[in-house]
């Protein structure tokens, strides 16, 4: 371990919240057979994270942040994240993108918990995909891993903010379906933010796939519609 990672880690530890460390484990399923099962805690709120981040996101080494992303500390990931974020968000050329980009896919299995992927995944991965081909999406749909899943439909953010909605349709109903109330979350969550932009494209998508959405995704998805459109929705009378 260098002495620059040691320094981060430390900062890190010297911000640990006791109180939050004991509740984390929860908030995050960590417990045996749920999402997070074996996730370590330190207790460090996000904006401390933040500030680390911003502290070294230009200088440290891809091989430094590379370590901090495989550590066993949930903020520790999340925080080494951050910083790619950060450092992807700063870059100048297509080539410190793509660079950048493939570290992060190189490192998708240590992006393991829905705050680790919905943190970094749009900013990377939906930039730079935004006007490329999307099969790399399709593939991790297809994947069957919670986390690869789910990063292929919350990186459609930026295209949708994008005002371009076709291939995060095309996700949703790849996985409106899909198992884990996760993705029922993330599914319905980018179908309401499609909503934001264009009413009738998420009208038109919900017309057709309502009846067989989980009730969470469609919750998710209708939320912010008006309360008798809502109650047509949930009882079914569209």
């Amino acid at each position: 371990m260098s002495l620059l990672t040691e320094q981060i880690i430390h900062s890190l530890q010297d911000r640990a919240i006791p109180e939050k460390a004991a509740f984390f484990p929860q908030f995050f399923k960590a417990g045996p057979g749920e999402y997070g099962e074996g996730d370590l805690f330190l207790g460090v709120k996000v904006p401390d994270q933040r500030r680390i981040a911003k502290g070294f996101y230009r200088e440290i080494p891809l091989g430094d942040l590379s370590e901090l992303i495989q550590n066993p500390y949930h903020e520790v990931r999340l925080t080494a994240l951050i910083a790619l974020v950060y450092r992807y968000e700063k870059s100048k050329t297509e080539a410190e993108r793509q660079e950048l980009a493939d570290f992060y896919l190189h490192h998708l299995d240590w992006v393991n918990n829905w705050d680790l992927v919905d943190t970094s995944c749009h900013p990377i991965l939906g930039h730079f995909y935004w006007n490329k081909d999307k099969a790399l999406f399709y593939h991790l749909a297809g994947s069957h891993d919670l986390w690869r899943q789910r990063v292929a439909m919350i990186s459609s953010l930026y295209w949708i903010k994008k005002g371009d909605f076709d291939d995060a349709l095309a996700l949703a109903e790849d996985l409106k379906n899909h198992p884990h109330d996760l993705m029922h979350k993330a599914v319905g969550w980018m179908l309401r933010e499609i909503g934001n932009l264009d009413f009738e494209a998420e009208m038109a998508f919900l017309k057709q796939h309502y009846r067989s959405m989980p009730r969470t995704a469609l919750r998710y998805a209708i939320e912010k519609f008006p309360e008798d459109l809502r109650q047509d929705f949930l009882k079914g009378r569209i």
